[in-house]
């Protein structure tokens, strides 16, 4: 008589790998949405320029003439102390990356690069203002 209760049974259980495989997703999905280096999106103007520089601090000018240090909406006459307060204090030579819509008159730009004049007057500082710009087509 042979015994059949003996069998040896192979199973594994794969709810515990996928509830591993869902956290991942989870985890690289929100840390994917974290990751923005252009906040306001912008159609910047193009250059063939390739200059880098460490930035300290961005100040963006949309499409609708607004601004905003960082992702914070500021309005024209604020922009100065919004700046100031964005840079860690002790540099006195930051650089302050403009990055505006391709089609914002220049006069708003002006206000940004007065403003960051007004600070360096003010507090003697050395801060500079590059304009962002995209790669040419």
């Amino acid at each position: 008589m042979i015994n059949l209760q003996n069998k040896v049974r192979i199973e594994s259980n794969s709810s515990s790998m996928s509830d591993l495989v869902f956290l991942l997703l989870i985890f690289f999905m929100i840390t994917s949405t974290l990751i923005s280096p252009n906040a306001v999106k912008l159609l910047l103007p193009e250059s063939t320029s390739k200059t880098m520089a460490k930035q300290n601090l961005t100040v963006y000018i949309d499409e609708g003439f607004n601004f905003y240090v960082g992702e914070t909406a500021v309005p024209v006459e604020e922009l100065g102390s919004h700046i100031a307060a964005g840079i860690e204090p002790g540099i006195d030579d930051a650089c302050v990356v403009l990055r505006s819509d391709k089609t914002v008159p220049v006069q708003y730009v002006v206000n940004v690069i007065d403003a960051v004049n007004a600070l360096n007057a003010a507090s003697g500082s050395k801060h500079k203002v590059i304009l962002a710009t995209s790669p040419k087509s």
